[in-house]
């Protein structure tokens, strides 16, 4: 069953959000597993709103790990993807640039070793050293290669873009608003990306689980990730972040960290990726490498 994620990032109701509350629209809807909505104040809203539920869809056909036909469990099957959608492609090549920003943190190819642990620890039981070992050393995402005429993976590597797929499709609803004439739109696919502003002409109201007061977005992207957002075993005690680079569920230096960018797909990996450093200092000199990417909040 696919796994259910925390909610770190809530919004303000649509009445709320734009200037006359009888012209106030909220889609809400699912993108792969998480709870989705969209609010905007148009006269076309609800067929804008139909389109984007379609783009998201025709999206989890690409990205899905639990749609049987989807092209990232068609790679996973044979490792060999043939004329891959440019979707797919440019979401690798956003993955690629925050695996090596964030000195491995982010991986994809931990997808068969974190397979194995969930299965592990929802059953009570130690995962076994040997099949441990041998699942980790098919870690790396240098080893995937990625280009117009297929992608191909590593002997046995599988890949999982949970971690970085919601917010690109944040970010192709938001180009798909873009060319329907819309400029005020807050798209939230579990990560959030804030166009224009409210009817109130400002920044759209966003609020980081923690945090008591909500922060104004706009033009912005934002993306929150914590290890125990959730946890694999009946006791809530190990998380679903594994480190690439020792191939163990992370112990939580990090509770939560929200990461803000232009591109939501951006702020979803890094996001991901740090919650895996060590203390403040080194997250921020990791997000330092980014252009216009920035720390929100960090909770250690």
């Amino acid at each position: 069953m696919p796994v259910t994620r925390r909610r770190f990032l809530t919004i303000a109701s649509a009445s709320c959000l734009v200037a006359s509350a009888a012209q106030a629209f909220r889609w809400q809807g699912t993108a792969l597993g998480a709870r989705a909505q969209i609010v905007l104040d148009h006269p076309r809203a609800i067929s804008i709103a139909e389109a984007a539920r379609l783009e998201i869809d025709r999206l989890e056909d690409i990205f899905s790990l639990y749609r049987p036909n989807s092209e990232l469990v068609r790679l996973n099957a044979t490792g060999v993807l043939r004329a891959p959608s440019s979707e797919l492609l440019d979401c690798l090549a956003i993955a690629r640039q925050v695996h090596r920003v964030t000195d491995g943190r982010f991986d994809p190819t931990v997808q068969p070793l974190w397979r194995a642990l969930a299965r592990s620890h929802r059953r009570g039981l130690v995962p076994r050293r040997d099949v441990i070992e041998t699942l980790r050393a098919r870690i790396g995402f240098e080893r995937v290669q990625f280009q117009s005429r297929g992608v191909s993976v590593d002997g046995g590597q599988e890949l999982t873009l949970n971690g970085i797929a919601q917010g690109y499709i944040a970010d192709r609803v938001g180009r798909l608003m873009r060319s329907e004439g819309v400029e005020d739109v807050l798209i939230d696919t579990g990560e959030i990306l804030a166009m224009g502003a409210d009817g109130k002409g400002e920044g759209w109201p966003v609020t980081i689980l923690g945090e008591f007061r909500a922060r104004r977005l706009a033009g912005r992207a934002l993306a929150t990730s914590a290890p125990l957002g959730t946890t694999l075993d009946r006791a809530g005690r190990v998380g679903h972040v594994i480190d690439p680079r020792d191939g163990r569920m992370a112990v939580p230096t990090v509770r939560q960290v929200s990461v803000s960018a232009r591109s939501a797909a951006l702020a979803d990996a890094l996001s991901t990726g740090l919650c895996l450093v060590a203390d403040r200092a080194e997250t921020e000199a990791l997000l330092s490498k980014v252009k216009d990417a920035r720390l929100e909040s960090l909770y250690l």
